[in-house]
């Protein structure tokens, strides 16, 4: 909000409308999450309407968390309790992933490209990268508290997590915004070229996660887009030989866009 004040105070009306039509995809998790509140049996009525309008529904979800946390008796409810968390959790990650992403991109562009010295817009991107961070390992924190046996992290972890996702997004943030900056729309030809590799792996892999044929296909492709930016494992077991194929994609991409 800060961001889009800047650019409509100073005048810069193409980044004005960029910013805010960054905003704009973070509707989708809202939108799933009426859906979600309707499938559990709480119609949304007029004022869980205007949060999620003010895409205040994942803090809602979250209140919601924290307050049934703090009325659980001993734990028979801690299923019930895990189950909100994993809803709020997803929904967070794709709220990052389709309005926080895009709007580090821009902003990062805008700090390298057009003002360097743009207090507001970097304060931005870097929150926006803290944001997208954390919710990758909320993400990673709830998967891991699916596997059985297996309790929560410890804060040292968590914190490890946190830095080891923040250095990646950032590092590879930065090579696409550079790249950009050099050779304007030939970023979209590499970018591309990852997204179609990643998307054919992943149909490779014969990902499950969704069952109709039609929306397997569209979940390929959308993991596949965010595989340029980041992995997230969503098969069960182990996942080093896929993070190992993931890093060496990725480590050839950036060369070649380094050669180039």
């Amino acid at each position: 909000l800060c961001t889009i004040i800047h650019y409509l105070v100073h005048g810069q009306l193409g980044w004005f409308g960029l910013t805010i039509a960054c905003v704009l995809p973070g509707y989708v998790a809202q939108l799933l999450s009426i859906l979600w509140f309707r499938a559990d049996g709480r119609p949304p009525g007029c004022s869980l309407l205007t949060l999620h309008l003010l895409q205040l529904g994942l803090w809602k979800r979250y209140w919601d968390v924290f307050r049934m946390m703090a009325r659980m008796g001993g734990g028979t409810r801690a299923g019930e309790v895990l189950t909100q968390h994993g809803d709020v959790c997803v929904l967070r990650l794709l709220e990052a992933l389709l309005q926080t992403l895009p709007h580090l991109l821009l902003q990062a562009y805008v700090i390298v490209a057009v003002d360097p010295a743009g207090f507001i817009p970097g304060v931005s991107a870097g929150l926006s990268l803290l944001s997208l961070a954390w919710a990758l390992v909320s993400y990673s924190r709830f998967a891991c508290l699916l596997k059985p046996g297996h309790l929560c992290p410890p804060a040292a972890a968590i914190l490890c997590l946190l830095l080891w996702r923040t250095g990646m997004l950032g590092t590879r943030v930065l090579a696409l915004v550079f790249f950009a900056r050099l050779y304007s729309f030939w970023v979209l030809a590499v970018a591309g070229v990852h997204w179609l590799l990643m998307s054919f792996w992943l149909v490779a892999q014969q990902t499950d996660i969704v069952a109709q044929p039609c929306r397997w296909r569209l979940f390929n492709c959308l993991l596949g887009a965010v595989y340029i930016f980041c992995y997230i494992n969503v098969r069960p077991g182990p996942s080093k030989h896929r993070v190992a194929v993931f890093y060496a994609v990725s480590t050839q991409d950036f060369q070649y866009s380094t050669w180039m």
